[in-house]
């Protein structure tokens, strides 16, 4: 075994040897002070050699039974092992006793003898360990249950999460025929009274249909591609959007909007602030406990840099091309607006976050406008 292999086994291992290595210098050295009692390092050798055995041993066929088993069936095995690991740890113990005295590893005043003490002291000891394996069984099995469980939980979270993006993605696909065929009246009072009716009962749900209104008013209003939109209504969007993934995660997001300077009359591309935050949503970590989704807007000097930073997820990795694809779109809209007078970057960094920048000058007309009164 070269060093790297001793390596790997030790980072592997490496709780297990440090609690059994805290467990031995307490029963040896601490109890035998206390008792001025210590037995032949080779008495050592056994009784520790037999212990761990029986411990990893119980616990492997344990974990096979609970598994592979259950009910009356599961409790006969059960019984069974218990019964075939004692019965092994008296047999172990004895020739182990005799071969090392035999070969002079321990020195034995009398020779070692199967009577009733030694088999109680070796059952006490056995069902000892078994105890303590038990309990590593049931700590195992409980984090693997727990894993489980979490990963469900995950795999759930992105289902609900790409149903929504498909839901939004239908919503804008269907636009015209929504225009066309619905009231805008009737479907807004509609959902007014739904609002209305569910605030007291379920408020959760008001909120959510609350902010869906919103979000489908806009969609419907949305002004055509070639025109710019306020850029104030595009930030309201993107809040009804977090607000409505907040609902369905129970809070479950870390994510800082910051907005920065007068906003009030500039005007933006309308869908690439919105194809951004769903980008976010779709592709990246949002629940991260250290590391916040960050969408920043900052407007100075008229200088706008929209910027987005979140970590990616590992489980999106595999929608890097799905996610190319807004990008790209993103990239074509703002060339078409602003030719080559913009920056758009996007990159990931170390630290395994993906973050994109846009840099346009953008002159306010209200803010000219009130510098020319000025003037």
């Amino acid at each position: 075994m070269n060093i790297l292999s001793i390596k790997k086994f030790y980072k592997k291992y490496k709780f297990h040897l440090v609690a059994w290595s805290l467990y031995i210098i307490y029963e040896v050295f601490l109890l035998g002070l206390v008792t001025n009692t210590f037995r032949q390092p080779g008495a050592y050798v056994i009784i520790y050699l037999t212990n761990i055995t029986i411990f990893y041993t119980n616990a492997y066929f344990l974990i096979k039974v609970l598994n592979n088993s259950s009910g009356t069936l599961r409790i006969i095995k059960i019984t069974v092992l218990l019964a075939l690991i004692i019965a092994t740890y008296i047999g172990v113990s004895y020739l182990l006793g005799t071969a090392f005295g035999k070969i002079g590893f321990i020195k034995l005043d009398t020779p070692m003898v199967l009577d009733r003490a030694f088999i109680l002291i070796c059952i006490y000891r056995s069902l000892y360990f078994i105890g303590f394996s038990t309990g590593y069984v049931y700590i195992i099995q409980s984090l693997k249950e727990r894993k489980k469980v979490e990963a469900l939980e995950k795999e759930n979270l992105i289902t609900q999460i790409e149903k929504q993006t498909l839901e939004n993605d239908l919503v804008q696909s269907q636009n015209n025929y929504l225009r066309s065929q619905i009231n805008p009246h009737f479907l807004f009072n509609t959902l007014n009274f739904i609002y209305n009716d569910a605030r007291k009962k379920a408020p959760m749900a008001a909120d959510a249909i609350m902010n869906l209104a919103e979000m489908m008013r806009y969609a419907l209003k949305r002004p055509e591609a070639s025109e710019m939109v306020p850029l104030s209504e595009e930030i309201e969007q993107i809040e009804h959007l977090i607000n409505l993934h907040k609902l369905r995660t129970a809070d479950n997001i870390n994510l800082e909007l910051q907005v920065t300077g007068d906003l009030f009359g500039l005007r933006f591309p309308p869908l690439i602030l919105l194809t951004l935050v769903e980008n976010i949503f779709k592709h990246g970590n949002v629940s991260h406990s250290t590391q916040p989704v960050q969408i920043k807007i900052v407007y100075e000097k008229n200088n706008l840099n929209i910027t987005t930073i979140n970590m990616i997820n590992d489980v999106a990795k595999r929608k890097v091309e799905s996610h190319h694809v807004g990008i790209d779109n993103i990239a074509k809209r703002l060339n078409n607006f602003y030719g080559d007078d913009y920056v758009f970057r996007y990159y990931k960094d170390p630290l395994n976050r993906y973050i994109t920048e846009i840099d346009v000058e953008v002159v306010n007309p209200m803010a000219r406008l009130n510098k020319q009164i000025q003037n």
